[in-house]
């Protein structure tokens, strides 16, 4: 299939270089120039990935993320920050306000198109394997196991919505603690088991398993064990 991706950054000569490979390798690819603007191309044409930078006029990367995951319409688009912003503090902020990935200026034309293809080839794993009896609302923090409907704190809600982001996907302890707390956050090392514990007994115990000592994996098939 065809996927679309939509380019947001201020510098015009960024924006035709990387929509000139991306076109190469077959990606319809469209452009904005500043955050508002990314709103309004993002509503019409519906784009599996957004390649947004956080520097811009108008609407900042942030206010601009923030309002693609308030748009109904957009709630399986996916966001990749590509900013020169790298700071660990300002990732974390990134992934804290919704972003899916986060990738740092300066960065190799190959490289980037590498993270792309990776990118929409997890869009597509997904899409042809979606978590069984499981669906996820996320402007009401609710989560619906095959015919029933259950509320989640904010918190059990990010980690069950990070985990289910790559179904059959090891995510370490590391990840999810700097995902879901940040990196600032002191907790106790029980806090993730703690979580993991409430949500396995609201939506079924299988669907979670575990790697000791290293992380945990949403199972969408509900045979498997752990």
């Amino acid at each position: 299939m065809s996927h679309r991706i939509l380019l947001v950054d201020d510098e015009p000569d960024i924006l035709e270089f990387v929509r000139y490979n991306l076109l190469k390798e077959g990606y319809e690819v469209f452009t904005a120039c500043d955050g508002a603007q990314a709103l309004a191309t993002a509503a019409a044409c519906r784009p599996h990935l957004i390649l947004l930078d956080r520097m811009m006029p108008v609407m900042d990367g942030a206010e601009t993320c923030r309002a693609i995951r308030r748009d109904p319409r957009l709630k399986d688009t996916v966001v990749v920050f590509l900013s020169a912003l790298g700071e660990e503090e300002q990732q974390l902020t990134g992934f804290d306000i919704g972003a899916d990935d986060y990738l740092v200026k300066p960065i190799r034309m190959k490289l980037l198109v590498s993270r792309v293809k990776a990118i929409l080839k997890r869009i597509d794993d997904n899409a042809e394997a979606p978590a069984a009896g499981l669906s996820i609302d996320r402007e009401r923090y609710t989560v619906r196991v095959d015919d029933r409907e259950i509320a989640l704190p904010r918190k059990e809600f990010a980690l069950l919505e990070l985990l289910c982001s790559a179904p059959g996907k090891l995510i370490p302890r590391e990840e999810i603690y700097a995902r879901i707390w940040g990196a600032e956050v002191v907790v106790g090392d029980r806090t993730i088991d703690v979580h993991i514990r409430k949500l396995r007994q609201k939506i079924g115990g299988q669907r979670i398993t575990t790697v000791k000592g290293v992380g945990y994996r949403y199972e969408p098939d509900e045979d498997r064990t752990f």
